[in-house]
């Protein structure tokens, strides 16, 4: 069973940044894409970021350009780099890992921009 967990959340101004890490208890080599998904209350969790076992990455419009996700083999960590935060960037942002036979999720981290 791949534990995921997620950090780096917290409490950031309009402007600021925060760096989300996605601690995998497996090597994270393993699996075919790791993803960023987020969910704002009252909204439907969506995709946010995306970087394959090729390390191609793909980002949903509205972060383009400020977010970067990228991965440490080493850690077994993905990161999500996060910039210029907007308070429509406020929602519980969750890890995912597509393996050979399913998907893992982490438990989710609270991103709230306010000033």
């Amino acid at each position: 069973q791949v534990r995921l967990v997620e950090s780096g959340g917290g409490l950031v101004q309009p402007g600021g940044s925060l760096r989300l890490s996605c601690a995998s208890s497996e090597s994270i080599g393993v699996m075919f894409s790791w993803n960023w998904y987020r969910q704002a209350p009252g909204k439907e969790r969506g995709l946010v970021a995306t970087i394959s076992r090729g390390d191609s990455t793909n980002y949903t419009d509205s972060v383009k350009g400020r977010f970067t996700i990228s991965r440490d083999n080493a850690k077994n960590t993905v990161y999500l780099q996060m910039n210029t935060l907007k308070p429509e960037d406020t929602a519980v942002y969750y890890c995912n890992a597509v393996g050979p036979w399913r998907s893992y999720w982490g438990q989710g981290t609270q991103v709230t921009v306010s000033s």
